[in-house]
């Protein structure tokens, strides 16, 4: 009976020893990364409408660089051919960009909103 205790015992520090790494694992830095998908967001987008299941086994959690003309502008996120939905991690500032100009951004695919038919980038950084 002790031996089975101690074996519960053990095996139960080594699954929270587990699980512990793995809620607490390192916060990745998608600036520094390297991309794994160049892509423009009208393709992209394409993508997603077409099989949503497919694109997001494709592109879900990955490191991607989007290539798109602004549509809209605000200071935390942006809107590439109101397709692309980008998120960055800071502030940026506005002044450095235009509406209906082509720019290039990198950034962690999270998802497609069905509602809005937009792919859903976060920790965005700008190329140009």
């Amino acid at each position: 009976m002790k031996k089975k205790l101690q074996l519960i015992f053990v095996a139960i520090i080594i699954a929270s020893f587990f699980a512990y790494n793995y809620i607490y694992q390192d916060h990745r830095n998608i600036s520094n990364e390297s991309a794994v998908f160049t892509t423009d967001s009208k393709s992209l987008s394409d993508e997603f409408k077409n099989n949503i299941q497919d694109s997001e086994t494709k592109y879900l959690n990955k490191t991607i660089v989007i290539k798109g003309e602004v549509s809209e502008i605000n200071t935390t996120d942006l809107t590439l051919n109101d397709l692309i939905f980008c998120s960055f991690s800071q502030s940026m500032s506005t002044g450095l960009l235009q509406l209906n100009k082509q720019i290039t951004i990198k950034g962690r695919c999270i998802g497609y909103d069905d509602l809005l038919e937009q792919v859903k980038l976060d920790q965005c950084t700008l190329i140009n």
